[in-house]
């Protein structure tokens, strides 16, 4: 799949992803375990994990349907927060886009919040590489994700609810997403976003079902979006 000029942005990818495997394994198998907490057999945890492969929303529409939520609006708060990989999509695509069709399609599939923002970053300072090494390097940042993320699912569901609250898993969702959004908050109008985001979602924890996150994350990116107009009207954005 990859040319030998390639392997190089390859292995780059895998190094620069293999932290995250740290957080993604307990992720995963907080989510295996969640799974088959709402009632879910083994094989269509898997199956769920291995076809949708969005740990976010996964979790949310599990989380949402264990509160015994409407599915409508589970589903379609799982579709919410999965909306992000819509602007992912638009952000490779400069880098990515004249890739062939099956290989978008991989790229589709494996454009994760890891991938995309290890991707990004490189892309941005070695923007002279061609099309197969941005390829290689994309992969290679899925490279130690998805075994993980597919294996520790199901040690989680295997396990289910044998691993006691003590061990609190639960903390790797949190810092798998800090771990990513810290080294993006670059600008003014990346930190107002985030600042505005967090604030509206606290103010806003009384709407039924959860749908405050949804709001206050679209307030945050108005809020991020206006501050990016204003600051290149002044000259201070690029």
């Amino acid at each position: 799949m990859f040319s030998t000029s390639s392997k190089a942005p390859f292995w780059q990818g895998f190094r620069d992803a293999a932290p995250f495997v740290l957080v993604v394994g307990p992720f995963a198998a907080v989510f295996g375990v969640i799974a088959t907490e709402a009632g879910l057999s083994i094989a269509e945890t898997m199956f769920f994990t291995i076809s949708v492969f969005a740990g976010a929303a996964q979790l949310t529409t599990l989380q949402l349907l264990q509160e015994n939520t409407p599915a409508v609006i589970a589903l379609a708060s799982g579709l919410a927060v999965n909306l992000r990989m819509a602007m992912y999509s638009a952000s490779l695509t400069p880098h990515l886009g004249a890739a062939p069709f099956w290989q978008r399609a991989f790229v589709a599939y494996f454009t994760v919040d890891q991938s995309y923002a290890l991707s990004q970053a490189k892309f941005e300072v070695r923007g002279d590489w061609p099309l197969p090494s941005k390829l290689a390097y994309f992969f290679g940042t899925c490279a130690p994700i998805a075994p993980v993320w597919a294996l520790m699912t199901f040690v989680g569901a295997m396990i289910g609810e044998q691993i006691p609250e003590s061990a609190a898993l639960d903390f790797a969702v949190p810092i798998a997403f800090l771990a990513i959004i810290g080294p993006m908050m670059r600008t003014p109008a990346h930190m107002l976003t985030a600042f505005v985001a967090a604030t509206a979602s606290l103010m806003l924890t009384w709407v039924p079902y959860n749908l405050g996150v949804i709001i206050a994350a679209s307030i945050g990116m108005v809020a991020g979006a206006q501050a990016e107009l204003e600051l290149a009207k002044r000259g201070l954005f690029k």
